[in-house]
């Protein structure tokens, strides 16, 4: 009985203390008390599952003999959920913290920006454009019987890609 009053009490701690710590305003603590109040859920769910017992799969004890595996189910998933929330949360504290570093400008894009953001996104896709043209000509090569049929031809074939990629890239650079 001593140990069922223990449970009982420690349960009653636990949720008085993740109470208390959740009605802050810094998440962190929302957190904690979050896991204190789930941890005491567990404990409640463990004392209300009534007198231990035998294991429900072996065979050759008597259904009185048995457990109920319904309080175990529940307990799973209370953790399982538990540590949902708790991920969620994490997420939503690391954002916070993300945003307060941004300061009064947060997160958001100016003009200048903006319009670099646009540059780059034009010259990454005039790159893998080139680049794919490149793959589709080398495999209509292939093709036709074009290819590369020796070691040799392979080193030319690599050095002439090489060359058109390089005259590209300063295309673009010049471009700039």
């Amino acid at each position: 009985m001593s140990a069922s009053l223990t449970l009982v009490i420690v349960m009653a701690v636990m949720y008085a203390a993740g109470v208390y710590v959740m009605l802050e305003r810094s998440l962190t603590r929302v957190l904690i008390g979050f896991l204190l109040v789930g941890n005491a859920t567990n404990l409640l769910i463990f004392i209300m599952s009534g007198r231990p017992g035998s294991s429900p799969i072996v065979t050759g004890t008597s259904v009185e003999d048995m457990v109920d595996p319904i309080p175990q189910v529940l307990m799973l998933t209370a953790i399982v959920i538990n540590f949902g929330i708790t991920a969620l949360l994490l997420a939503l504290i690391y954002r916070s913290w993300w945003l307060a570093q941004l300061g009064d400008e947060g997160d958001t894009l100016t003009d200048e920006h903006a319009t670099e953001s646009a540059d780059e996104a034009d010259t990454t896709f005039l790159s893998s454009s080139d680049d794919d043209d490149a793959i589709a000509e080398s495999l209509d090569e292939f093709e036709r019987g074009d290819g590369a049929t020796s070691d040799e031809d392979t080193v030319s074939n690599k050095k002439d890609a090489a060359s058109r990629a390089a005259a590209s890239a300063s295309d673009r650079g010049d471009a700039r």
